[in-house]
């Protein structure tokens, strides 16, 4: 019996840190032939040439698909979409996957799903009914469902949603977070090879800050960021600080520049441009608290017992462990929630996205499924009265 093609589209270093477990299990599986294409972050050197570590970890990148353009301003943004668009319906025609398997929120994984419903290539959509009020990414997340098929939720609440969203409850699987499987599944780097790797001092404390424009926020994301920046300032040179380029998202070029001038003129920050999914989740290990508005300090940070400071509302709405210190984009308020972060330490915690079990589940409920075409056909299921 032949076996089906599952085609994985990757648009940059954080989703396929997400992606990686679950195409080791596709690749090792008697059943599927793995496919992958590569997008967006992973073919622009600014961003760190990611391309060529998917190809060290020995994937083999069935197609590319250019489409970022050098603006980031909102019609730049818009434009790179319909060039996705263009670009993924050249890449489904010529490796005519029978399941295409997307993640999360981002723009580019927005064309990819709308090339997909036109070529009517059944979707399965990791993380969706997750909530992030305070970007677009929201919407775009709850749109991607609605072209999807096969739903893995990373927890019951996103779940639920997913069923508000009319889905099919047969077709919806709370699996919990892949990022997860990452850490049960990676060995940390020794303190010696991470300090060598980044360059950094790790015999301070260690803070691993991200922050992503807010592309829904109601101020401008430098305003925000020159409020993370002034709390960090005054913490003096005591601390090592680990800065991770932020995504391609409007604005995220000139956060970019802001970031680099700051790490050129304090000895104690470095800006990494790709840091490698086993650097980087050695650095959120090693850490004593991550800072910003990245998901990694929602999903993964909390299995770590590191404490995180969720800054502004690009993550309201989310699940967040105990762990998890929310505060405002104000400076005085990011300096209480990073102390308090360092106050209470490393600590176990439950962390509300799953045990790490999330890859090898997605792909027995894949097999489980005896024909992805007939997926193709949805229908709206209504709340049953009385039902939530």
């Amino acid at each position: 019996m032949a076996r089906r093609k599952i085609c994985v589209v990757t648009g940059g270093r954080a989703d396929y840190g997400l992606l990686y477990w679950p195409m080791r299990e596709i690749a090792a599986s008697a059943k599927f032939e793995l496919q992958m294409i590569a997008t967006g972050m992973h073919l622009a050197p600014e961003f760190g040439a990611t391309l060529a570590a998917i190809e060290r970890d020995g994937f083999h990148i069935g197609a590319r698909v250019e489409m970022l353009l050098a603006s980031d301003t909102p019609v730049g943004i818009a434009k790179s979409i319909g060039l996705g668009v263009i670009g993924f319906a050249d890449a489904l025609d010529r490796l005519r996957p029978d399941l295409l398997l997307l993640l999360g929120d981002r723009f580019e994984i927005l064309a990819a799903a709308q090339a997909a419903l036109v070529a009517r290539v059944p979707v399965a959509h990791l993380c969706g009914g997750d909530v992030t009020e305070g970007a677009f990414d929201e919407a775009i997340r709850h749109s991607i469902s609605k072209m999807a098929h096969l739903h893995f939720a990373t927890n019951a609440d996103a779940a639920r949603r997913l069923r508000q969203l009319g889905e099919d409850p047969e077709r919806i699987f709370t699996v919990g977070s892949t990022g997860i499987d990452a850490i049960l599944r990676t060995p940390p780097m020794s303190r010696d090879d991470l300090e060598r790797a980044t360059g950094l001092d790790l015999g301070r404390r260690l803070l691993l800050v991200t922050f992503h424009p807010a592309t829904l926020g109601r101020r401008a994301a430098q305003d925000e960021l020159e409020e993370l920046l002034a709390a960090l300032e005054a913490l003096g040179d005591s601390l090592s600080i680990a800065f991770t380029r932020p995504n391609s998202d409007p604005e995220g070029r000139l956060v970019a520049h802001r970031l680099e001038g700051f790490s050129a003129v304090h000895a104690n920050a470095r800006l990494f441009a790709a840091l490698g999914s086993h650097t980087y989740l050695s650095l959120l290990r090693y850490a004593d608290a991550v800072v910003g508005n990245s998901s990694s300090g929602l999903y993964e940070a909390p299995s770590l017992g590191t404490p995180t400071v969720d800054i502004g509302d690009r993550q309201q709405g989310r699940l967040k462990a105990t762990s998890v210190i929310s505060c405002p984009a104000e400076r005085a308020a990011i300096s209480a929630a990073i102390a308090e972060a360092l106050r209470r330490g490393k600590k176990v915690v439950a962390n509300p996205y799953g045990s790490g079990d999330a890859s090898r589940r997605i792909v027995e409920i894949l097999a489980s499924v005896p024909d992805f075409r007939a997926l193709i056909r949805k229908r709206f299921f209504d709340f049953q009265q009385g039902e939530r």
